[in-house]
């Protein structure tokens, strides 16, 4: 007996036209609200200044622990930096699993005070210009999976960096379902359904066919 597999890229095609129609609708709204979550949170470090004060000073922690707070991208930044060399577990609650992260926060705590703080008016800038792709990217629906990817690394720097803080408090499990999102949109590209990639990859299959390395390379990111 003959039997036939269906391509992991076919799946939402296979599927019943009702069942294909609510993964496809699911999967665009997904996009939408994290390509807006995105939008919304471009407007508080706007450059040039990115919301910080004119010497550019980042939070600190004062001797008793808390928190001296600056504004903007220096804020949060300094934010980070401080959490880093304190104890941090993701899952942390009531249940039997819990997930240490020191070394990787005090890893972004040695980039933030080594990179980042030192170069914050060039850093500022590429952190903007991502954010602002990743906006781009999901709500056209434009090299989709590209676009998952950035939302994906600033998503895990954010859980890593601030999931799960209690001063101030940041709800870890907010930046895991921005870190699941993200993963939703690299795994299934959901531009091609409902976006410019619907468009594009027709296009980018025929020059990969062709033995383009570009179009090949741009296929694998709609």
């Amino acid at each position: 007996m003959r039997t036939t597999t269906t391509p992991p890229g076919d799946v939402l095609s296979a599927a019943p036209s009702w069942e294909g129609g609510i993964r496809r609708a699911a999967l665009l709204l997904a996009r939408l609200m994290l390509a807006y979550l995105f939008f919304v949170n471009l407007f508080w470090k706007l450059p040039p200044d990115f919301g910080c004060p004119p010497d550019f000073r980042f939070t600190t922690a004062r001797p008793d622990g808390s928190l001296n707070r600056s504004s903007g991208l220096c804020d949060w930044i300094g934010v980070e930096e401080v959490w880093s060399t304190r104890e941090r577990k993701l899952l942390d609650g009531p249940g039997p699993i819990e997930v240490p992260i020191g070394p990787l926060a005090r890893l972004n705590g040695a980039i933030i005070d080594n990179v980042v703080q030192p170069g914050i008016r060039v850093f500022g800038w590429v952190l903007w210009l991502t954010e602002a792709w990743v906006v781009a990217s999901l709500f056209l629906g434009l090299l989709s999976r590209l676009g998952g990817l950035a939302a994906l690394g600033l998503a895990i720097h954010l859980m890593i960096g601030l999931g799960g803080i209690s001063q101030p408090f940041e709800w870890e499990w907010g930046y895991n379902q921005m870190v699941l999102l993200s993963l939703l949109m690299v795994a299934f590209a959901p531009g091609r359904f409902v976006g410019l990639d619907a468009w594009l990859r027709p296009r980018l299959a025929a020059r990969a066919a062709r033995g383009s390395p570009v179009g090949r390379l741009l296929l694998a990111l709609t």
